[in-house]
């Protein structure tokens, strides 16, 4: 199947914000090309930048994901986009914000027709069990204020080339909706407004308002997982999470317990 080519347009994406995007965003930068969108934001955000600028690149030369895995960012063939925002307390405040995260690319994707997305905690968007994209949440402090830079990738229309790097099932949003219907600038609006107002309310109520919409997506819950944590692997049923975004995991002797993110991965088995 053929694809068009549609390049990012800054112009086009700020027409297609919702208002309270426009409110939240403080700048947005159009890359053709870069090293990584969140390692650029992490930058300005030592300079002092301030909460809602974002980044997009065509094609990022160093794009990655969680635990140091590389992303696959052929140019144009995807969306890739990186979000700065502050908070004011304690990093632990910030617990649920990938799940939340996870949750505004679901909303976006549905919005941009996508019927049956699924999300794995923590980070994985997924779409017939195969992955769509992934979320990599980066943070950092100065003085009492932390920040957070949250990338998103997207499979757009991938090169079949790119196929032979990727270790797991995926797919693109041209197989799911066919060519005509992948407007890259379409799309990033709907992101960067879902993105800005997600953390707009994260910042006022944290992740306890969207737990039960995370259940809706929870592509784990009642099933068979091993979590590698960075001592130790258990196994057990998942339960959904809980308030905090922590994983509810029932082991053998029937007990449920939280497992939070960090360093932890977590495989489905058969």
């Amino acid at each position: 199947m053929s694809v068009a080519l549609e390049l990012l347009d800054r112009d086009r994406i700020l027409a297609g914000l919702t208002a309270v995007a426009r409110a939240g965003l403080s700048r947005l930068e159009v890359y053709p090309v870069i090293d990584s969108t969140n390692r650029w934001l992490l930058d300005k955000a030592r300079e002092g930048w301030p909460s809602g600028a974002v980044c997009l690149a065509e094609q990022q030369q160093s794009g990655r994901g969680r635990q140091g895995r590389s992303w696959q960012s052929p140019f144009a063939a995807g969306l890739a986009g990186s979000l700065l925002w502050r908070f004011d307390g304690s990093p632990a405040a910030l617990s649920g914000l990938s799940l939340a995260t996870g949750i505004a690319v679901a909303r976006a994707l549905r919005d941009f027709g996508v019927a049956d997305i699924g999300l794995k905690w923590p980070n994985d968007v997924l779409w017939g069990g195969r992955k769509l994209g992934g979320i990599l949440l980066e943070s950092g402090s100065t003085v009492d204020v932390f920040y957070v830079v949250a990338g998103v990738g997207l499979n757009v229309a991938l090169p079949r080339s790119a196929a032979t790097v990727i270790d797991q099932p995926w797919v693109d949003l041209r197989e799911i909706l066919g060519a005509e219907r992948v407007s890259r600038n379409r799309l990033a609006s709907l992101l960067i407004s879902e993105l800005i107002e997600t953390f707009v309310r994260f910042q006022e109520g944290g992740f306890a308002e969207r737990a039960a919409e995370w259940a809706g997506f929870d592509q784990v819950a009642g099933r068979r997982v091993r979590l590698k944590l960075p001592n130790a692997t258990v196994t057990g049923i998942a339960r959904g999470v809980d308030v905090t975004g922590a994983l509810l995991l029932e082991t053998a002797d029937g007990r449920i317990g939280p497992y939070l993110g960090g360093e932890i991965s977590l495989r489905v088995e058969p």
